[in-house]
């Protein structure tokens, strides 16, 4: 990892630090109640992060006009917002080239809710972490790990974003191709064991209508990368266990929906921001598989007091798929 100027490189570390979030996994919560409304409408992106490339500039746009339309409220990244190695540091110009010089509608400024992403690990982790980002560009909002809720007319919504990316053991080995930047992480089972106690505690005491829960990682993919099996054996028996509704990841370059076939879990994929076209994985296990796209795209969510209605749209903006979930005030059916 390179920074040019030691003076300010050890300033902005220094501001970091006395900032303390760049170093806390605590979890914190993100209050948005607006009781006058009766929904919440988001979009979904993950994986885009390449200066305009493999057609971001034109997924942008898309996105611009269907934020418009649903009159979201905030963008939710699902990670690997930063290619190929994250930032460099405070001052790459990366995080304009990629970011706020693309996403530059008037709908899409809005809050940017982002976790990290295994390529977010392989830069300065704590330059994305830093508030110095979000001096740059007021949209810019990504943690470790966090709560976002939100209640409106007779329902509530609490979106909980997890930070995979230190489960997955294959990112620790050494010798390893790739760095990766595990400050405010190791020692690992000590962080990732505090992040599911932490997760868990907050699902069990939720009492909102809808579920949500939002990590980089698939749990379940016909993807590329596949299934996560650290995910499957640590994170999806704590989903399950407190009723879960959607887990929302990125990683595979796709769309995609499937169904649990042990719950009513419902896994959507939304990593296909810029460059895709990567297939399904030849022993992929496709059990309860309802759609997969292999193409750009992203996704809208709108939600009410007793349904979410989840779209995919591809790159020319059509929706593609439509996931709707309902409930009445004592289940979902």
């Amino acid at each position: 990892m390179e920074f040019k100027g030691m003076g300010l490189g050890f300033f902005l570390f220094f501001l970091c630090f006395l900032c303390g979030s760049c170093f806390s996994s605590i979890r914190g919560n993100i209050d948005l109640t607006r009781e006058e409304n009766g929904s919440l409408n988001f979009l979904v992106v993950g994986d885009w992060g390449r200066k305009g490339e493999y057609n971001q500039s034109e997924m942008a746009y898309q996105m611009g006009r269907i934020g418009e339309e649903l009159q979201v409220e905030f963008i939710v990244s699902t990670g690997d917002n930063f290619y190929e190695d994250g930032l460099t540091g405070v001052a790459d110009k990366s995080f304009r080239e990629s970011f706020s010089d693309i996403y530059t509608a008037k709908s899409l400024q809005k809050p940017w809710y982002a976790v990290l992403g295994n390529h977010d690990y392989r830069g300065d982790v704590l330059a994305q972490l830093s508030p110095i980002l979000r001096g740059l560009d007021h949209r810019w909002n990504c943690r470790r790990s966090f709560t976002l809720k939100r209640s409106f007319a007779a329902g509530s919504v609490d979106l909980f974003f997890v930070d995979t990316t230190p489960f997955v053991s294959k990112y620790w080995k050494h010798p390893n191709k790739d760095t990766y930047d595990w400050r405010g992480v190791a020692p690992r089972e000590a962080y990732i064991s505090r992040q599911l106690k932490e997760l868990a505690e907050g699902l069990k005491a939720s009492t909102a209508t809808w579920k949500i829960v939002i990590g980089h990682h698939t749990i379940r993919s016909v993807g590329h990368h596949g299934d996560t099996e650290e995910l499957l054996q640590q994170l999806l028996p704590i989903l399950e266990t407190y009723n879960v509704d959607l887990y929302i990841n990125g990683h595979d370059h796709c769309l995609e929906h499937i169904k649990s076939v042990t719950s009513d879990l419902q896994f959507l994929t939304s990593g296909a921001g810029s460059k895709s076209w990567r297939g399904i994985d030849k022993n992929a296990n496709m059990k309860g598989l309802e759609m997969y796209y292999d193409g750009q795209g992203f996704m809208s969510l709108q939600i009410t007091s007793t349904n979410i209605q989840a779209a995919f749209y591809d790159i020319e903006g059509t929706v593609i798929h439509q996931v709707d979930l309902y409930k009445s005030l004592l289940q979902k059916y």
